[in-house]
């Protein structure tokens, strides 16, 4: 199937380098700012907090000597890959499944560039409740908790059964 381009998916390739831009900016502007682990107070509820996670999400395997920058740098590739084929093979009206794909790849790449450019992935978003902190984070982990929640919706707005009642009726 040889189809143009900007009738598949990925038409909305753009929406990744915007994800990229924002989180290679951000990342930038708090290493040029803060001393690591320093933290700048912006809401009573939320601080930049300048912090390294050798791991993944929430610093699973943080600590395990290394190795896991190599492993999540793959599933990053692996995931970014799949996605641009699902992107390919999806029409460009489909636009919400369009934007979570586009926003995934961007937040995967935005981490794997820190995870091979420093061998670590930069985190500065804290928000918190009296002592209690959410796990730090940054814009890359926004775009892809975004669009995972997008992929989710879309499951709720446009269930299988309806789909098929809808073509079985036409």
């Amino acid at each position: 199937m040889n189809r143009p381009v900007f009738s598949t998916g990925l038409r909305w390739l753009w929406l990744v380098l915007v994800v990229i831009a924002i989180d290679f900016g951000s990342k930038q502007w708090i290493m040029n700012t803060l001393m690591l682990h320093e933290s700048m107070s912006v809401m009573p509820f939320f601080n930049f907090f300048y912090a390294h996670n050798y791991g993944a999400a929430f610093s699973f395997l943080a600590d395990k000597g290394g190795w896991q920058r190599w492993f999540f740098a793959g599933i990053a590739v692996a995931i970014a890959v799949a996605l641009l084929v699902m992107m390919y093979r999806t029409e460009a009206s489909k636009k919400l499944n369009n934007i979570a794909y586009a926003l995934i790849i961007g937040g995967a790449l935005g981490n794997l560039f820190d995870r091979a450019y420093h061998g670590f992935v930069v985190d500065f978003i804290d928000f918190y409740v009296g002592d209690w902190h959410f796990a730090t984070f940054n814009i890359a982990d926004c775009g892809i908790c975004i669009g995972a929640a997008l992929i989710v919706l879309e499951g709720f707005l446009t269930p299988a059964g309806k789909v098929k009642n809808r073509v079985g009726h036409d």
